[in-house]
């Protein structure tokens, strides 16, 4: 395997990258999670019985960090109940049952933006959050004093192996992008933009170019980077870094450095809803992994079961060894072929026997891979042997909070550690060692 100073050459797998998306039929019942975000969890403004449409609102944003929740099929609700959460935790649901229609809730109508804060509440009213996979609620995001906004970095890296539903909306949705930069740049004042893509998407680069010239004539400058097919290229920290070369301090957050960084399909999400009133219902989810019959791009109703979109897909060859929710480096495994699909779901996989089986792990050689590998140049293995011995004081020296679990130390590690893995467990420890002394106080 190849290393790049600050990152991995892994697999790309991009089955999907040429074939068009597909819309699938419609399921026969939806589960909305009121928690497909991160902050609190949507409140249910809809009763057992209630007649619903797409686009209904059907819960509502929650406290400050929250955000509604719309139907993703026309019918009745079923039930309101309580689900699992990948998490462990739990949530409340409200469970669709469809009447075949798929009928478009006629109340849509495009916002009215005036001012900043009609943009802000528009984002807010399009429960549109963070798509490449954080479910950061965006309008959060962008409630910023705009002076503090000197460059909007889109991220179109899209760097995890298999996934390719960024690159659809980069090939397709280019209008959608336009009409969200156009509102951005003309009530928060962003005048500088600049898309990075890894160096493998030439269609996209190409699309996004287009779009460049054509934005960069108006009121904002657009520019495309394109990047080094380098993982994990997509993370926030690392992409600022090759973009604008700004170093996010640990601790602190790109706006810190002057950045915003939203992914491309989040942009085409507000962009839809700003020209026509119709929210986030639905996902281009790519469905891919060695256990699915028809590796596709599907554009999926929220909330529609892991099995239903396997099943549009062909259904499986045999029986997966593991079902994630997005990528193989950071995604997360479900227990349950029924979970649904998220706002944030940009992949299902199901991974077969042999794709999903680990190496036997070794001692230590002290060779240093993990650390040339990690794009924030932590010391794994020095992490690892403080977590054993539960050093706080050492672990928090270590800088382990500024690990953001990309997995390149573990996949690099020739003694096949499960270095991330103990990463995770460290920064639970410090959360608990930090819960203790708060109680003490």
């Amino acid at each position: 395997m190849a290393f790049s100073l600050h990152g991995i050459h892994v697999p790309h797998r991009k089955h999907t990258q040429d074939q068009p998306a597909v819309y699938m039929d419609p399921p026969r019942t939806v589960t909305i999670p009121m928690s497909m975000h991160i902050g609190a969890p949507a409140r249910p403004i809809v009763k057992v019985g209630d007649a619903v449409r797409i686009g209904t609102k059907i819960a509502e944003a929650s406290g400050a960090v929250s955000v509604p929740m719309h139907a993703s099929i026309s019918g009745c609700v079923k039930k309101i109940t309580e689900i699992p959460l990948s998490n462990g935790g739990k949530t409340q649901a409200i469970i669709i049952e469809s009447d075949g229609e798929m009928t478009l809730d006629d109340s849509l109508i495009p916002p009215t933006v005036n001012s900043r804060e009609d943009l802000i509440r528009a984002i807010l009213e399009s429960g549109v959050v963070g798509l490449g996979g954080a479910g950061f609620p965006t309008h959060i995001k962008f409630n910023v004093d705009p002076s503090r906004i000197e460059t909007m970095v889109i991220n179109g890296a899209e760097c995890e192996p298999y996934i390719t539903s960024d690159t659809y909306t980069m090939n397709t949705k280019g209008e959608e992008i336009a009409t969200a930069l156009r509102a951005l740049s003309a009530h928060l004042e962003i005048k500088d933009v600049v898309i990075g893509i890894e160096s493998n998407k030439k269609s996209a680069i190409a699309s996004m170019k287009r779009l460049a010239e054509e934005l960069s004539c108006e009121s904002c400058s657009v520019r495309v980077k394109v990047l080094p097919s380098v993982y994990p290229q997509g993370g926030e920290k690392v992409l600022i870094y090759h973009t604008v070369g700004r170093v996010v301090p640990v601790g602190k957050l790109p706006i810190d450095v002057g950045c915003i960084v939203v992914n491309c399909t989040t942009l085409a999400a507000i962009g839809g809803y700003l020209s026509t009133g119709k929210p986030l219902v639905n996902k281009c989810v790519t469905v891919d992994g060695g256990a699915v019959r028809e590796p596709k791009n599907v554009i999926v109703p929220l909330g529609t079961s892991f099995s239903d979109v396997i099943a549009f897909c062909g259904g499986l060859s045999e029986e997966p060894a593991k079902l994630l929710y997005g990528g193989p480096m950071m995604g997360i495994s479900v227990p349950d072929p029924d979970v649904p699909v998220l706002k944030n779901t940009n992949a299902i996989l199901a991974l077969t026997k042999k794709e999903t089986r680990l190496p036997t792990q070794t001692a230590c050689i002290r060779c240093g891979t993990c650390s040339s590998s990690c794009p924030f140049g932590l010391a794994p293995a020095d992490i690892a042997r403080a977590y054993e011995k539960k050093d706080a004081e050492k672990l928090r020296a270590l800088s382990v909070n500024a690990c953001m679990e990309c997995g390149c130390c573990s996949f690099g590690c020739p003694a096949a550690r499960p270095l991330v893995q103990t990463n995770k467990l460290a920064k639970a420890f410090l959360r608990e060692e930090a819960a203790k002394e708060e109680k003490k106080a």
